[in-house]
């Protein structure tokens, strides 16, 4: 059988955690899940233990730095990336099962939701689905499915605070072959966009990628964006 390794970066973040590894509690045992925390002020280690993670606690508050640490204790030949506010349907293991079975040069991610009713957030997801169907630019609250050795070769994440997930596909080399939407959907969380514009937050986010690609300094990119959400 054919392991697969669901890294999880995690800081403060126990009000979401256990509802993501709820939805994961349905794997084989002969797979594993690891959550690599960034000195939670929270009980995240007390959750990963009772729902039987790996949990790992490290200094840095870096999500690429995070990511690749738990890929490099991952045993498993799939690593499958999660954010901890993201939620699975019931299905997501059998899709996730036969595609691991296929050419291991394929990379894959979830078709992207958002779990709020309001309306507004219907168009977002179109949105979301089609950029990355069609610009081949999915995000980490997507999720990323990769064999372990396609993630070597591709030189892992780089290890920044904010953006591993775009600079990552990015570097990618004929991605518009190898990335590739999976059927089922995984479900973010609204946070984001709480109490905000759609557009605005849009556009600001836009702005900061923009800044990074022009070479400014990704730490202070980091600060302001973290700052704009309180």
């Amino acid at each position: 059988m054919t392991n697969l390794s669901i890294i999880i970066p995690t800081l403060d973040e126990s009000k979401n955690l256990p509802l993501l590894l709820s939805d994961l509690s349905g794997i084989d045992h002969d797979h594993q899940i690891i959550v690599i925390d960034a000195k939670s002020k929270n009980i995240s280690k007390e959750i990963s233990r009772i729902y039987g993670a790996k949990y790992f606690l490290v200094k840095k508050k870096n999500r690429g730095f995070q990511l690749n640490y738990g890929a490099k204790k991952a045993k498993g030949e799939w690593l499958l990336f999660l954010h901890a506010d993201s939620r699975l349907n019931s299905n997501w293991f059998a899709e996730v099962k036969t595609v691991m079975q296929k050419n291991p040069k394929i990379i894959y991610f979830f078709r992207f939701k958002i779990r709020n009713k309001e309306f507004r957030f219907r168009f977002l997801e179109l949105l979301v689905n089609l950029r990355s169907i069609f610009l081949k630019t999915p995000y980490g609250d997507q999720g990323l499915l990769i064999n372990k050795k396609t993630f070597i070769i591709n030189q892992r994440y780089s290890e920044i605070p904010i953006m591993e997930d775009i600079d990552f596909i990015r570097r990618l080399k004929n991605k518009t072959k190898l990335l590739v939407p999976l059927k089922t959907s995984i479900y973010t969380s609204a946070r984001k966009w709480k109490n905000k514009s759609i557009l605005i937050q849009s556009i600001r986010n836009w702005r900061y990628r923009k800044r990074w690609l022009k070479g400014e300094s990704i730490e202070q990119i980091y600060l302001d964006y973290y700052k704009s959400k309180t």
